[in-house]
Formats: C-alpha cells, sequence, structure tokens
C-alpha cells in the first residue's frame, strides 16, 4: 500500500460533455499560485487548444488523482458557469486533501518503519545497500493506527465530498432544465 486513495480509487464527478460548442477554451487553473509543493503537477499535459471538451489528464503525483481540465464554452451561460466553477472548485479541494493526505502517510510510515528498525538494532539500508523494510503483520499495525488517528479527517472528508457531489448534481440538473427551456423556446412555431 503506497499511497491512500479516495474511496473508490480516483473517483472523478460526472463530466459534463454537453459543454460541446463552437467557441473553445480551457477554464483557468484556479488557485495555482496558492498551492504548496504537495500539489505539483506530475506533467506538463496541456489539451489542444482547439478541444471543445473536458480533458482528464495524467496523475498527479501527489494526490494520484487525475486532474480535470474544464472546457469553457463562448456561450456559457451563468447557471453553467456557477456550475464549472463548482466543480473546478471542487477537484482542487479534493486534489489538495489527497496530496496532503498521502504526504502525511508517507512520512509517518517511514518514520514508523525507522523506528522499528532502530528498535532492532538494524539500519535503513541494509549492508548489500538494500532498503530494510518490515514484514506485513508489522505493516498492518502501522496501518491500522494511521486509519485509526486519521478517522475524523476521513469521516469529515467524506462528509464534505458526499455535499459538494450533491451540490454538483443539483446544478447539473438545472442546467440540463435551463438547456430543455432554452430549446424549447427558440423552436419555430408551426402554423397550419
Amino acid at each position: 500500500m503506497a499511497a491512500l486513495r479516495p474511496p473508490g480509487g480516483a473517483f472523478l464527478p460526472p463530466l459534463c460533455r454537453a459543454f460541446a460548442g463552437p467557441g473553445c477554451q480551457r477554464a483557468p487553473e484556479r488557485g495555482a499560485e496558492r498551492r504548496d509543493a504537495a500539489s505539483g503537477r506530475v506533467s506538463g499535459f496541456c489539451p489542444p487548444r482547439k478541444s471543445c471538451h473536458d480533458w482528464i489528464g495524467p496523475p498527479d503525483k501527489h494526490s494520484n488523482l487525475r486532474p480535470v481540465y474544464f472546457y469553457v464554452p463562448e456561450n456559457e451561460s451563468p447557471l453553467e458557469q456557477k456550475l464549472r466553477q463548482l466543480r473546478q472548485e471542487t477537484q482542487e479541494w479534493n486534489q489538495q486533501f489527497w496530496a496532503n493526505q498521502n504526504l502525511t502517510f508517507r512520512k509517518e510510515k517511514e518514520e514508523f518503519i525507522h523506528s522499528r528498525l532502530k528498535a532492532r538494532g538494524l539500519e535503513l539500508r541494509a549492508g548489500s545497500g538494500q532498503k530494510a523494510t518490515l514484514d506485513a503483520e508489522e505493516m498492518a499495525d502501522f496501518y491500522k493506527e494511521f486509519l485509526r488517528k486519521n478517522f475524523l479527517k476521513h469521516m469529515y472528508y467524506n462528509r464534505d465530498w458526499y455535499k459538494r457531489n450533491f451540490a454538483i448534481t443539483f446544478f447539473m440538473g438545472k442546467v440540463a432544465l435551463e438547456r430543455v427551456w432554452n430549446k424549447l423556446r427558440s423552436k419555430p412555431k408551426t402554423s397550419t
């Protein structure tokens, strides 16, 4: 178990492919200047400029999540903009949480291994240069303790994750209704 993943793997909120239209532009990377080193990107992936769809990038090396690069249509309605911004904020929040959680996990795991090896009088590297390890039984103690210690943090994360996803789903429904309403209003009336 190299690093923790969110419940259900790298779950991403559903993408709204219906944003595709004649005008194409990617959403700006929000909050990039505020990010700490724990949330840097694994690559310089950039979707094609003419793309009219959301793109899913390669996994982030810190959070293990795949970032979504959001498409912004020229004729984006205020409701569609609110939905996209909510999705972007949720992605940033999720990326930051898992980057920080995985950083903490790796650090505490190394400290645990080092303390157990030191208690046995062993070094982190064996004489042959190989990294010394602990067996599965000993590591199970660490995993159990780490989960116990972070139970509340994970509980609050799950609560907030569901709140955010219900809000996104609600706005997706509103956007769908808005589109249907606009299509019905714009249909030419035929008289016989």
